[in-house]
């Protein structure tokens, strides 16, 4: 959808997709390490269950990622120089700030602050050991940690999910968040008010006629206008490439050779990008819920789409099965009743309990991307849908409002707006205008037929950004790198297990780790198999062993 983010909550992040939707994503409302955004259908796997790259990883005009000098650069020593002054900070944890260029061709064009977060090795609670076990052994280093998004706050993630994180991984290693430029506490990127982001999430993303085209045409113009006039500068050097350099400069304040590392959803992105760029710094790096840095913007919001059909899919066999579901016995049924639901909610907005908001079409389409993203939502789901079919469409206004974190006061975090400035950076917009995006509809709905057209219509906003992309698609071989596990879920909603395939594919120490189940991402979720497996990979530097598959 618009936006790809990470729930706080009780230490849990989920970030959705937004604009491009091939953007990112992050960790979902549960444990460690969920996320929520991206999507495809599920590829083949090797009769071993090892690493499949897609066709589309390695096709004709794809260019691999080439890595940085070695070197440090002269203008830029002044930045890896610095000295970090951690103080207390949110309840028992260390915070910091450093300076980066805002533009690293030109480091003398001004910089950015960024802010990190540390729960120094062995402070997070819980016992040293654990099940993969580290009684008696020494410190490791810094593990930097990213939800996702872009747009998912590293610093509440971090704070979030310390405590509950595997004890051996906390005992041995200082969690670090640092929130990348443009988001969070580091220099944050912001587009419109929270009226206005109101009247943006609500804007019919379907349109039938050539005036509700011209609405959404509208909404993404104003959405754009207002980063253009908030961010400034910032707006051209937010990408995904200079946030990995800044990832860089903080490994060395640290005093790490090596950057290790676990990034979710987006986080994938942003990590492999790492890896190409500075390949002989990589340590022990987890990516988990793979994003593909090989596909366009298009190919990868199509795919997306795909991936959240494959999502809806699943919780439809399991809805039909219990007897509080509200869509029918089969999941024919569901997907019919579904799409009525939709149509009677486009042709006339369902009142809610929230002041004189009511539930639009394009909102209860987000309600149900958003659970999605975890079976754990899936119950919730059912009785928002229940009461829409009723008439009320309170319960579903909430679940869209948790997808953009929507505060109880009307505000909105900066989630949405980084991730868009991000995205639109990152790749050329997929459509130069409506008639494009009109002309993509058919294809996307023959990819999901719930969620296609909608998505096709979402990815229409890249089309009027103030700034130019300065990224493109690429390979990311990082050749030379320690291993690199990549974690990849067969139903991810977000990040299609696919994508997966292909990046572990793409890198030249890539190892997959599958996970044959639901939801955005693997690690630290509900899988002991999955834990165990990253968390002897940590703490040890043991890989999984090639094509090991978890889950049912």
């Amino acid at each position: 959808m618009r936006a790809e983010r990470d729930r706080r909550g009780a230490a849990v992040a989920a970030v959705l997709a937004a604009g491009l939707l091939l953007g990112g994503c992050s960790s979902s409302p549960s444990t460690p390490g969920a996320s929520s955004s991206d999507t495809v259908a599920p590829g083949p796997a090797t009769a071993s269950g090892g690493a499949t790259p897609t066709a589309a990883a390695f096709r004709a005009g794809v260019t691999p990622l080439e890595p940085l000098p070695a070197a440090v650069p002269a203008a830029l020593a002044p930045y890896y120089g610095q000295k970090l002054a951690w103080q207390p900070c949110d309840e028992g944890f260390e915070c910091a700030t450093f300076t980066v260029p805002l533009d690293y061709e030109h480091p003398a064009g001004g910089d950015l602050t960024l802010s990190a977060v540390r729960a120094p090795a062995g402070s997070s609670g819980g016992p040293a050991g654990s099940a993969a076990g580290a009684s008696g052994a020494g410190r490791l280093g810094s593990l930097l940690l990213n939800p996702g998004g872009p747009g998912g706050s590293a610093v509440e993630y971090v704070e979030g999910v310390a405590k509950t994180y595997d004890s051996g991984v906390r005992a041995r290693y200082d969690l670090v968040g640092v929130d990348p430029r443009g988001v969070g506490r580091s220099a944050p990127v912001t587009c419109l008010s929270g009226e206005r982001m109101d009247a943006y999430t609500a804007v019919d993303i379907t349109p039938d006629d050539q005036a509700e085209i011209d609405a959404l045409v509208a909404a993404d113009k104003e959405f754009a206008e207002g980063c253009r006039q908030r961010a400034g500068d910032r707006l051209g050097h937010l990408s995904t490439v200079e946030a990995a350099r800044d990832l860089d400069v903080l490994r060395a304040l640290l005093g790490d050779e090596k950057l290790n590392y676990v990034g979710k959803s987006y986080g994938t992105f942003l990590g492999a990008t790492y890896a190409g760029l500075f390949p002989g710094r990589v340590g022990r790096m987890v990516l988990d819920g793979a994003m593909d840095p090989s596909l366009d913007a298009l190919s990868g919001n199509r795919t997306q789409a795909g991936g959240f059909e494959t999502a809806w899919r699943a919780f439809a066999q399991d809805c039909t099965k219990r007897e509080d579901c509200p869509l029918g016995r089969t999941e024919q049924q569901a997907g019919e009743q579904l799409t009525a639901l939709f149509r009677t909610v486009d042709a006339q907005p369902l009142p809610t309990t929230d002041g004189t908001r009511r539930l639009t079409e394009a909102q209860a389409t987000t309600g149900v991307i958003q659970a999605m993203y975890a079976d754990f939502l899936w119950p919730k789901l059912r009785t928002a849908l229940a009461d829409a079919k009723a008439g009320d469409g309170t319960a579903l206004l909430k679940l869209s409002d948790s997808y953009y974190e929507r505060g109880s006061d009307g505000s909105y975090p900066n989630l949405m707006f980084a991730n868009m400035a991000v995205n639109c950076l990152d790749l050329p917009a997929p459509f130069t205008g409506p008639a494009d995006a009109q002309q993509a509809v058919p294809d996307f709905e023959r990819t999901s037929p719930r969620f296609g057209r909608d998505m096709a219509w979402m990815a229409l906003t890249c089309s009027y950004w103030p700034v130019k992309a300065t990224g493109a698609p690429h390979t990311v071989r990082a050749a030379g790198a320690a291993p690199i596990v990549v974690v990849g879920t067969t139903r991810d909603p977000a990040t299609p297990y696919a994508w997966a395939q292909s990046l572990a594919g793409q890198l030249e120490s890539g190892r997959l780790l599958t996970y044959e189940g639901d939801g955005h991402t693997a690690y630290g979720r509900h899988d002991a198999c999955v834990d165990g497996a990253v968390n002897r990979y940590l703490l040890g530097g043991e890989t999984p062993e090639q094509g090991k598959r978890c889950g049912a």
